[in-house]
């Protein structure tokens, strides 16, 4: 399994629902640090340091939600649920996201400026992932990353290994837009000789009332997998809400 390093550690996930899942993400976690490729280098920002500033932040956020493999204006209404999902709540940091019925849940003990929680089915690689980070006071806003095309740009051009010998892993960028606040991108990953991996990323910012954060989630699926798992993922991303 592909792994891309990320600025942050991330934590061994504690399951919020049965012994099965700690065993799914501990295992997990510790092939993908196991097989972790290097952290690029910064590009150069011609004398800005803000822009450096910002990729940096940028590229730990979505490092931490490709890694990790197994994670807004309106609260959800128990009458919006469709058939097959239910509504995960998180009242601690104040969002909300429709998942899979049968799905697990898990979360990582909260570090620093960083917090993980995770839902995924008892078989196969497909995962919802939901990636809190602490941002600085320059970042108030989604467009302090700049505008969603060179957003994306920057995050998939982070991840690609392509250019490399013996070529790493190439990503392409799908599709991206902007709608209400939020940041929605789709791209794929793949590992020379592995399948090819679909994500698909809403990314928004909201306030603890000290500071900024940046909320990322991610769901992700690999391409024989594709039938029975893709248009579930894009609608519980899709439905993440701020509360």
């Amino acid at each position: 399994m592909a792994c891309v390093a990320s600025s942050y550690s991330l934590p061994l996930l504690r399951p919020l629902s049965n012994n099965t899942g700690i065993a799914i993400c501990r295992k997990s976690y510790v092939q993908c640090c196991r097989n972790k490729e290097p952290e690029p280098e910064p590009e150069s920002c011609f004398g800005i340091q803000c822009q450096a500033k910002r990729r940096q932040v940028l590229l730990g956020t979505t490092f931490a939600a490709f890694s990790f493999p197994e994670l807004i204006s309106n609260a959800l209404a128990e009458n919006d649920v469709p058939e097959g999902f239910r509504i995960y709540t998180d009242d601690v940091n104040k969002f909300k996201i429709l998942i899979p019925q049968d799905w697990q849940v898990g979360a990582g003990e909260p570090t620093g400026f960083k917090s993980v929680t995770a839902f995924y089915p008892e078989e196969g690689y497909s995962s919802i992932s939901v990636v809190i980070t602490g941002l600085g006071p320059d970042f108030t806003k989604m467009e302090s990353f700049g505008k969603v095309e060179a957003f994306a740009e920057t995050l998939v051009s982070g991840l690609d290994r392509s250019w490399q010998r013996p070529a790493g892993v190439a990503a392409k960028l799908i599709d991206c837009k902007a709608s209400k606040g939020l940041y929605f991108i789709e791209y794929s990953l793949q590992k020379p000789g592995e399948s090819v991996k679909h994500l698909f990323s809403a990314l928004g910012m909201a306030t603890n009332g000290w500071y900024n954060r940046l909320y990322t989630v991610t769901g992700q699926y690999v391409e024989e997998e594709s039938d029975k798992y893709s248009s579930n993922i894009e609608k519980a991303v899709k439905s993440f809400k701020f509360i």
